[in-house]
């Protein structure tokens, strides 16, 4: 697992803009795990930029994301489907038939969860999952206590999460109690990850991440058993690290 920190968060957000950049260009028709919240918000406006003015490809890209909100269609404000396009997907040149997001309206979603894991494979695999991560030590909405081999399901959300996710909301009693979530195992079954954080809310999560034990307790955690695993984080979110880590 690769550590690097940046004095600032606008320095990680161009950072991990460079890292998926550079893997476009390698690659033009890759498979990208996205996610969604405000901590990509400002890579994706870099990945914006560098198409318009740099002219990155989006054209051949493969997109899945990590997780939906059940019970919330697309054309909510609130819904991920809604995030993706107001947030990227409108403002580059990827295909829409090639973007995949969990559908939170799903009649059967047991069956709809088998069909995205069997649509992840059938694409190859995914070559680079983008994480955030939760101040419990969360990934996509795979909660505290998930199994570490978990798949694409259904789950419960913890009240630290829905108190997280309420400021996007009127109130906290109208986020939604249960999301489609890309399990642990399928996560680490990327060829690469980038997590990506910041503030000093989230120094906690990443001590444990980067310096604690793999526990089901923290999935988040689970990053440092793979083989290529980037970490980048501010310096807020880097403060209760006891290694010395730095930039490239």
């Amino acid at each position: 697992m690769l550590v690097v920190t940046k004095d600032n968060f606008d320095e990680v957000s161009k950072e991990a803009a460079k890292l998926l950049a550079t893997l476009l260009r390698r690659k033009p028709d890759c498979v990208l795990g996205l996610a969604t919240g405000s901590t990509p918000l400002g890579m994706y406006k870099e990945l914006i930029r560098l198409h318009k003015e740099e002219g990155l490809d989006f054209s051949k890209v493969i997109t899945f994301n990590l997780d939906e909100y059940v019970g919330l269609p697309p054309s909510h404000s609130q819904s991920y489907h809604y995030f993706m396009w107001e947030n990227l997907f409108k403002h580059i040149n990827v295909d829409p038939r090639h973007v995949h997001i969990p559908m939170g309206m799903a009649e059967n979603i047991d069956e709809f969860c088998q069909w995205y894991e069997e649509k992840i494979e059938e694409c190859g695999g995914i070559d680079l999952q983008i994480l955030g991560i939760g101040a419990n030590g969360h990934i996509a909405f795979n909660e505290p206590g998930s199994s570490l081999g978990s798949r694409t399901r259904i789950k419960t959300l913890s009240d630290k999460t829905c108190e997280d996710n309420a400021r996007f909301f009127e109130n906290k009693d109208e986020v939604p109690r249960y999301a489609i979530t890309m399990g642990v195992g399928t996560i680490m079954q990327a060829r690469e990850l980038l997590l990506m954080a910041g503030g000093a809310a989230k120094a906690d999560a990443i001590k444990a991440t980067v310096e604690g034990p793999v526990m089901a307790k923290y999935p988040a955690t689970i990053v440092q058993l793979h083989q290529f695993a980037t970490v980048v984080i501010d310096s807020a979110a880097a403060s209760k690290l006891d290694g010395s880590y730095s930039g490239f």
